[in-house]
């Protein structure tokens, strides 16, 4: 967020028009604000328009007040990116949005920035990523006919993923020593699909995925690179004590990297309840996106050093 220091600002100057709030302000939060309002952060206003940003109940306190300055921080963007803002800050504090505001907000998001996939805007305006599915249906034009999708980590997708599949396909026939991240990067994949590809070409399958065959399938014994079952908890433990016994890794630099990264895992398994107890339920959805993108990315890594001991 492109935003200024703290500037003292007449009230009147403030322009209040454009709000992700359809119900206005509540009068009895702006009545519990005025006790502390001096205690406050100041309110973000967009430097170009003047138009108020985040802090409506901060602002109508000052007014029940008496006040005829208000501190605030100026905003510099476009003045889409100034409703963006204005709906993150009200999602993440402050008196929450409603359910019906959070939908239109979804909506006026689809129509200035229709490439944007559901988890984005899911994520911008608090909403399930089904919930936008079902926003991005009803509407018509542009929003609907996307063929990518600009994801939350700004990469753009293909939303049918067969084009990107088949592309890998023809770039691994021409060179198949290429590395997953090369390959991914020309087909516009993730590495994780690239590896999946590699696989079933491997075996002699289609790199597209049939209707009976929709998910992508662990490398197999004799592809080069095996992935061994799925192990119990115990059974990673122990085979994480034992590399922790092995000088190899313990003596250099690398392997201690290696060490910490697998102990971090360990961790994460044996406090998988209370992770899953206290995680705030607003942060849920980025966790998860989080955890599942990680899990991508370590398997691409499996596969890349299953290939490197098959090749040794």
């Amino acid at each position: 967020m492109q935003t200024s220091s703290v500037a003292m600002v007449p009230i009147s100057s403030v322009v209040v028009s454009a709000t992700p709030r359809s119900g206005g302000e509540d009068a009895e939060h702006v009545r519990l604000l005025a006790e502390v309002l001096a205690d406050l952060p100041p309110i973000v206003v967009h430097a170009e328009t003047m138009q108020l940003i985040d802090g409506l109940h901060r602002l109508r306190a000052a007014v029940s007040l008496g006040w005829t300055e208000i501190r605030v921080r100026y905003f510099h963007g476009r003045v889409e990116e100034a409703y963006l803002l204005s709906v993150a800050m009200n999602v993440t504090h402050g008196l929450p949005l409603s359910s019906v505001d959070r939908v239109a907000a979804a909506r006026r998001i689809f129509e200035s920035y229709p490439s944007w996939s559901d988890r984005a805007v899911a994520a911008a305006v608090g909403l399930s990523p089904r919930k936008v599915l079902q926003v991005r249906r009803s509407l018509a034009g542009p929003v609907a006919q996307q063929e990518r999708r600009v994801g939350r980590d700004g990469k753009v997708r293909p939303i049918n993923g067969a084009s990107g599949r088949e592309r890998a396909g023809e770039l691994i026939r021409q060179n198949p020593d290429a590395s997953l991240r090369a390959i991914a990067r020309q087909a516009g994949v993730a590495p994780a699909t690239v590896a999946d590809v590699r696989d079933r070409m491997r075996r002699g399958a289609q790199p597209v995925l049939q209707p009976r065959d929709r998910s992508p399938q662990p490398p197999r014994a004799g592809s080069g690179a095996q992935v061994p079952a799925q192990r119990t908890p115990d059974e990673l433990f122990a085979a994480l004590r034992s590399l922790q016994n092995d000088p190899s890794l313990r003596f250099n630099e690398v392997g201690r990297l290696v060490l910490r990264m697998l102990q971090t895992c360990a961790v994460a398994i044996r406090e998988q309840e209370s992770i899953l107890a206290t995680v705030p339920a607003h942060c849920t959805n980025q966790v998860s996106d989080l955890l599942i993108g990680y899990a991508d990315v370590w398997r691409t890594f499996a596969v890349e050093l299953r290939n490197k001991s098959a090749v040794a």
